[in-house]
């Protein structure tokens, strides 16, 4: 099995998706006057994907998305450890989990109802984690200008965390426009989770009201960004969102130059909201140069460290049960 590009297609949005990570490439949306632009970071070929180039670019993470605390827990009266991939915490499944690879294609439809099934099986401690357990994702196009992401792992034979998180790097404006700073961004979140100097929660639910992570109404981002030590990458508590088809209101992202908009529905409890502090002169698509603030990421997720914090919701997943989680993402234009 190789990795391949595989593109969806509706007349209106084109989207191109790996089975290297499960990773989106490419995003192709119009704006007000129907130009096409491709709203992601990422890469023309599967080759740097494979090579790390990017920091997570439009893969799915897992087996447990974000940090978990020096990359340890106990489960079942068992201690586990994990690879320090983050020192000194572990990140986004370890040194090779599920954005780093291969996943069977299982079905690829680019007809009427185009859709990309793709399928992962995860054995018993890998990355130091219990129990086989098989993934499943499922992207579509459902609408006009709609991708549809649909999550779902079954452990078969131990207990284990699981949260997956779709780790796209967004720009409304193009990937190749620059930062994102003049985006504005309303969040469905009363709280935040803070976090520590090694970014991991403190297990304190605070309140956003008059922080500068209040996004309740829309805002630029970059209207108190300079008060964050870095910059944003928190997990709001998606706790007042209007709900839709069994899926709540997450995010809406509007960027002033093109008029996009892109809207998130999710049924996760959390969501990360990163804006690229991190990425530093990364080569990607056409010869672009990313830098930091080039995208911003919308992580739909289990709490971060959830594992070892009783209060957060529990990401634990018993055998045969079915673990869940669906995105929506809606463009359109002002």
């Amino acid at each position: 099995m190789a990795a391949e590009l595989y593109e969806l297609s509706n007349g209106t949005i084109t989207v191109k998706i790996t089975n290297f990570g499960a990773t989106i490439t490419s995003l192709l949306v119009p704006d007000a006057n129907g130009n096409l632009a491709d709203v992601v970071l990422g890469f023309d070929t599967v080759e740097p994907y494979q090579k790390g180039a990017g920091r997570y670019f439009g893969c799915i993470v897992g087996r447990v998305a974000n940090r978990i605390k020096e990359g340890k827990f106990r489960l079942n009266g068992l201690d586990y450890s994990l690879h320090i991939n983050n020192p000194p915490n572990s990140l986004h499944g370890g040194k090779i989990g599920f954005d780093k690879v291969l996943w069977e294609v299982a079905e690829y439809n680019n007809d009427k109802f185009p859709s990309l099934t793709l399928k992962y099986h995860s054995k018993d401690g890998e990355e130091g984690y219990p129990g086989d357990l098989s993934v499943i994702a499922k992207y579509s196009l459902p609408s006009g200008a709609s991708l549809k992401l649909e999550m779902e792992a079954v452990p078969t034979n131990k207990a284990t965390p699981v949260s997956l998180a779709q780790h796209t790097y967004w720009n409304l404006a193009g990937h190749n426009s620059g930062h994102i700073l003049d985006h504005s961004i309303q969040i469905w979140a009363s709280h935040v989770t803070p976090v520590d100097g090694n970014l991991i929660p403190t297990g304190e639910i605070m309140p956003v009201t008059g922080t500068p992570f209040d996004f309740a109404s829309e805002r630029k981002i970059d209207s108190r960004i300079h008060e964050v030590p870095v910059g944003y990458d928190h997990n709001y508590v998606l706790d007042c969102g209007e709900k839709r088809c069994g899926l709540k209101h997450a995010a809406k992202v509007k960027d002033p130059s093109s008029s996009r908009v892109l809207n998130l529905w999710t049924d996760a409890p959390g969501m990360q909201f990163y804006t690229g502090n991190f990425v530093s002169g990364v080569v990607g698509k056409g010869g672009a140069v990313y830098e930091k603030h080039a995208g911003l990421c919308l992580e739909t997720q289990g709490f971060p460290n959830a594992i070892n914090q009783p209060n957060f919701p529990s990401i634990v997943v018993q055998p045969g049960e079915k673990y869940k989680h669906t995105m929506l993402f809606e463009f359109s234009t002002v």
